[in-house]
């Protein structure tokens, strides 16, 4: 009853800590390093998070000495977070788990809890949403393949994968995209996908390498796109500087 309360569709009130936040139950299972787990329902699927991964992901987290509540999802869209940034319980617990699954965690001490109050043990109650993976590295990141196109501006670009639509964008135009940025040693500095959605945005407030290539694709089309400086932020303090790449989808056109 209480998992069904915690994770209904919509999270607007305090949940209540399990009957058995003091004491794991005999049937949870303890890891090497001190964390003691039970599924509460399996998941759907198989891939299980790494810590370069993103998850959405609902939660609940009580002090097993009082059970008072220290944080919880609050609505119905889910929270959206980078494993790196996890204490090391928590993180561990969600490792565990599979996208759909729920999982009560006892996370002691020694594993990032005393961070926060020492000498306290901290109960989550969790499900894993989904698995959002960081993006890679574009091998190509550095320069240009031989096969891409270049445009006498000097933008250069990739089609990865055709679109489905025949209708292009005008400069004008709203586009809600998908996309990740790199500097050409392989430093990713911008990311919808690690953001959690896409952006829309009008192709005239994007730099003038994204305002010509986003013109030039179709609704599905994904392409990556290098685009020299004098395209992008042309040495504006606080930007990236030199020529950048982008792996661009175009979802929607409006």
């Amino acid at each position: 009853m209480i998992a069904a309360l915690l994770f209904a569709a919509a999270v607007m009130t305090k949940p209540a800590p399990p009957p058995d936040l003091k004491a794991p139950p005999a049937d949870a299972k303890t890891s090497a390093d001190g964390l003691v787990s039970k599924q509460l329902e399996a998941g759907t699927a198989g891939e299980h998070p790494g810590d370069d991964d993103f998850v959405h992901v609902r939660y609940a987290v009580w002090k097993a000495s009082d059970g008072s509540v220290l944080d919880y999802t609050r609505t119905e869209t889910p929270t959206f977070v980078e494993m790196s940034k996890l204490l090391p319980g928590m993180r561990e617990a969600f490792t565990l788990m599979a996208p759909g699954e729920r999982r009560r965690a006892w996370i002691p001490s020694t594993l990032g809890a005393g961070k926060i109050a020492a000498g306290e043990t901290f109960v989550i109650d969790a499900q894993l949403v989904d698995v959002v993976h960081r993006p890679a590295v574009p091998a190509d990141v550095a320069a240009p393949p031989a096969d891409a196109i270049k445009m006498p501006s000097g933008l250069v670009y990739k089609i990865l994968r055709p679109g489905t639509g025949t209708q292009h964008p005008r400069s004008h135009d709203k586009v809600l995209v998908d996309y990740s940025g790199w500097t050409t040693d392989g430093q990713m500095f911008d990311s919808s996908i690690i953001k959690g959605e896409p952006m829309e945005i009008p192709l005239s407030m994007v730099i003038p390498g994204w305002n010509e290539g986003l013109q030039l694709m179709t609704a599905g089309e994904i392409v990556r796109f290098w685009v020299p400086q004098k395209l992008a932020y042309k040495g504006q303090a606080g930007m990236p500087a030199g020529m950048l790449v982008f792996d661009v989808e175009l979802i929607r056109i409006r």
